[in-house]
């Protein structure tokens, strides 16, 4: 449903900075009826890939599909099958639910019994029904998310792009509104590509993908990357991590891997993971506030790809280079 192809992006310099490259040949396909997680550190190109597929940014180089509708050169019949959640809100705070709602259906041609029907079965899944005359800017941070998703539903997306929409939530809200997120996906079979830097909300989606400095480095089911670091892995926080990583290393043979005070040993199969720690301890016991064995998690698996550390960017200017060629 989402095919991009060779996608790269470059910021042009300036006389104090150097051209920048974003997003650096990706290729990326999430499926008709998936729900896919988008992640990254600061600086790894997501929110110049959001922009490009909202149509906000042109490409300096690759092709963009949507339904089979190239951004470019069809960008009217992309936006027809398209609803976008964006991380700021994309609501009028000083009008009403109703008045939201309203605005949103008449810039897709929707009315009179169409509307309302359409407008009914956004807010069925809400909080709402009884707020249609409430300014949004008295509503609570998970009710406003609530109005930005019915809005967006009414038009019946077949691709629909969400930019961390839970920012800002407080746990009970982000809970609910994911729920309802995934309920209605699966309801409606929408093409879901979500930003996010919480990893407890990609748990529970078809595919998740890592990106870093612009490249696509890793894209699979969750499952499946946790399982690139083993089934368990042991977790140091020594007092001193780089003398004790060293000796890890040389005098134990041990791969280990650094994620700012812990040491993680990540190359652990399950059943080893407690010999392995009675050895460091037998090693090493001075020199260890505290050593534990888990399960690796999303984000284990994001410090795992992400590891090797990113160069500090200043931000681009605004200028682009443009899409040459096609």
């Amino acid at each position: 449903m989402i095919h991009i192809e060779t996608l790269s992006h470059v910021y042009a310099g300036s006389r104090k900075l150097p051209p920048r490259t974003a997003l650096d040949s990706l290729s990326l396909h999430v499926r008709e009826g998936e729900f896919a997680i988008l992640s990254g550190p600061n600086g790894s190109g997501k929110s110049t890939l959001f922009r490009i597929l909202c149509g906000m940014a042109l490409p300096s180089a690759g092709r963009v599909t949507v339904a089979g509708h190239d951004i470019l050169s069809q960008p009217a019949k992309v936006r027809e099958v398209m609803g976008v959640v964006f991380q700021s809100p994309a609501v009028d705070k000083h009008l009403s639910v109703a008045e939201n709602l309203a605005i949103h259906a008449d810039l897709y041609g929707l009315s009179g019994t169409l509307f309302r029907q359409r407008r009914d079965d956004a807010l069925s899944w809400t909080d709402l029904a009884n707020r249609l005359d409430q300014k949004v800017e008295t509503l609570s941070g998970g009710l406003a998310r609530q109005v930005e998703l019915a809005k967006v539903l009414m038009t019946h997306p077949r691709v629909l792009l969400l930019d961390e929409p839970t920012t800002g939530l407080d746990p009970g809200s982000r809970r609910n509104f994911l729920g309802a997120l995934h309920r209605l996906q699966k309801e409606r079979g929408m093409t879901v590509l979500m930003t996010s830097h919480v990893f407890a909300e990609a748990e529970d989606v078809d595919r998740v993908a890592i990106l870093r400095e612009g490249k696509l480095l890793a894209y699979d089911t969750p499952q499946a990357l946790r399982a690139m670091i083993g089934t368990e892995m042991v977790v140091l926080q020594p007092r001193d991590p780089e003398a004790l990583a060293e000796r890890l290393r040389s005098e134990l043979g041990l791969a280990v891997r650094r994620h700012g005070d812990e040491l993680r040993l990540e190359e652990t199969e399950n059943g080893e993971g407690l010999p392995l720690l009675e050895r460091i301890l037998g090693a090493f016991r001075p020199e260890i506030r505290s050593i534990s064995i888990k399960q690796p998690g999303l984000e284990d698996v994001f410090v795992h790809v992400t590891s090797r550390a990113v160069p500090e960017h200043a931000t681009p200017p605004i200028t682009e280079v443009r899409r040459t060629g096609t």
